[in-house]
Protein backbone atom coordinates (compact mmCIF):
# COMPACT_ATOMS: atom_id res chain seq x y z
CA UNK A 1 0.00 0.00 0.00
CA UNK A 2 0.94 3.48 -0.68
CA UNK A 3 1.68 5.15 2.52
CA UNK A 4 -0.71 7.38 3.93
CA UNK A 5 1.86 10.19 5.24
CA UNK A 6 2.62 10.79 1.28
CA UNK A 7 -1.16 10.50 0.09
CA UNK A 8 -0.49 14.61 0.17
CA UNK A 9 1.62 13.82 -2.29
CA UNK A 10 -1.21 12.71 -5.02
CA UNK A 11 -3.74 15.63 -4.68
CA UNK A 12 -3.98 17.60 -7.87
CA UNK A 13 -2.34 14.54 -9.54
CA UNK A 14 -2.76 14.98 -13.55
CA UNK A 15 -3.94 11.59 -15.13
CA UNK A 16 -1.40 11.32 -18.40
CA UNK A 17 -0.72 9.10 -21.09
CA UNK A 18 2.72 8.13 -21.69
CA UNK A 19 3.07 7.39 -25.23
CA UNK A 20 6.16 6.90 -27.66
CA UNK A 21 6.57 5.42 -31.01
CA UNK A 22 8.59 1.96 -31.49
CA UNK A 23 12.21 3.12 -32.17
CA UNK A 24 15.18 1.28 -34.05
CA UNK A 25 17.81 -0.30 -31.57
CA UNK A 26 21.36 -0.19 -32.42
CA UNK A 27 21.40 -4.20 -32.88
CA UNK A 28 18.53 -4.12 -35.26
CA UNK A 29 15.57 -5.09 -33.27
CA UNK A 30 12.71 -2.61 -32.46
CA UNK A 31 11.46 -1.17 -29.54
CA UNK A 32 8.26 -1.76 -28.43
CA UNK A 33 5.74 1.37 -28.55
CA UNK A 34 4.84 2.65 -25.11
CA UNK A 35 0.91 3.88 -24.69
CA UNK A 36 0.74 4.17 -20.52
CA UNK A 37 -1.46 5.52 -17.99
CA UNK A 38 0.02 7.70 -15.33
CA UNK A 39 0.12 10.43 -12.91
CA UNK A 40 2.26 13.70 -13.76
CA UNK A 41 3.21 15.39 -10.40
CA UNK A 42 5.00 18.51 -9.43
CA UNK A 43 6.47 18.33 -5.99
CA UNK A 44 8.82 19.78 -4.10
CA UNK A 45 12.38 18.95 -3.87
CA UNK A 46 12.17 17.83 -0.43
CA UNK A 47 9.18 15.94 -0.78
CA UNK A 48 10.48 14.05 -3.29
CA UNK A 49 13.62 12.90 -1.78
CA UNK A 50 11.66 11.43 0.88
CA UNK A 51 9.35 9.38 -2.20
CA UNK A 52 12.76 8.16 -3.67
CA UNK A 53 12.89 4.82 -1.61
CA UNK A 54 9.55 4.42 -2.56
CA UNK A 55 10.60 4.00 -6.12
CA UNK A 56 10.24 1.74 -9.33
CA UNK A 57 8.16 -0.41 -6.85
CA UNK A 58 4.66 -0.39 -7.20
CA UNK A 59 2.08 0.55 -4.19
CA UNK A 60 -1.70 -0.02 -4.36
CA UNK A 61 -4.00 3.29 -3.65
CA UNK A 62 -6.93 3.68 -1.34
CA UNK A 63 -9.32 6.50 -1.89
CA UNK A 64 -9.54 8.42 -5.24
CA UNK A 65 -7.32 6.07 -6.61
CA UNK A 66 -9.13 3.05 -5.24
CA UNK A 67 -8.44 -0.46 -7.69
CA UNK A 68 -5.31 1.52 -8.88
CA UNK A 69 -1.38 0.81 -8.46
CA UNK A 70 1.12 3.07 -9.16
CA UNK A 71 4.71 3.03 -9.74
CA UNK A 72 7.31 5.61 -9.63
CA UNK A 73 9.61 6.53 -12.89
CA UNK A 74 12.97 7.12 -11.98
CA UNK A 75 15.76 5.17 -13.76
CA UNK A 76 13.87 3.11 -15.62
CA UNK A 77 15.70 2.91 -19.28
CA UNK A 78 12.25 2.73 -21.20
CA UNK A 79 10.63 5.40 -19.58
CA UNK A 80 13.80 8.15 -19.91
CA UNK A 81 11.70 10.84 -21.37
CA UNK A 82 9.76 10.87 -18.47
CA UNK A 83 12.50 10.49 -15.78
CA UNK A 84 12.58 13.55 -12.94
CA UNK A 85 12.73 16.64 -14.45
CA UNK A 86 13.29 20.16 -13.21
CA UNK A 87 9.98 21.70 -11.86
CA UNK A 88 11.14 25.39 -11.43
CA UNK A 89 11.75 27.15 -8.15
CA UNK A 90 9.10 29.56 -6.28
CA UNK A 91 10.60 32.15 -4.23
CA UNK A 92 8.47 33.18 -1.11
CA UNK A 93 9.12 35.42 2.11
CA UNK A 94 8.75 33.64 5.50
CA UNK A 95 6.57 35.47 8.46
CA UNK A 96 9.57 36.54 9.94
CA UNK A 97 10.75 38.50 6.21
CA UNK A 98 13.47 36.58 5.26
CA UNK A 99 13.06 35.62 1.51
CA UNK A 100 13.37 31.48 0.35
CA UNK A 101 13.45 29.35 -2.65
CA UNK A 102 11.61 26.21 -3.06
CA UNK A 103 12.93 24.08 -5.85
CA UNK A 104 10.31 21.45 -7.50
CA UNK A 105 10.46 18.04 -9.28
CA UNK A 106 7.88 16.59 -11.84
CA UNK A 107 7.31 13.14 -11.83
CA UNK A 108 5.61 10.41 -13.04
CA UNK A 109 4.15 7.16 -11.81
CA UNK A 110 2.81 4.60 -13.67
CA UNK A 111 -0.64 3.93 -13.18
CA UNK A 112 -2.01 0.42 -13.39
CA UNK A 113 -5.34 -1.67 -12.39
CA UNK A 114 -4.99 -4.13 -10.00
CA UNK A 115 -5.85 -6.92 -10.62
CA UNK A 116 -6.46 -10.26 -7.87
CA UNK A 117 -7.83 -13.74 -8.86
CA UNK A 118 -10.40 -14.68 -6.87
CA UNK A 119 -11.41 -18.35 -6.35
CA UNK A 120 -14.73 -19.47 -7.54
Amino acid sequence: MWPEEFSFILDGAEQVTLESAARQREDGSHSEAIHRQALKVRLSQADYERIWPLAEARYRLQGHFAGKAITLIVNNPHYSQWHPADGGTVESVSDSGRPYSTRYVVVHFLLDDVRETVEA
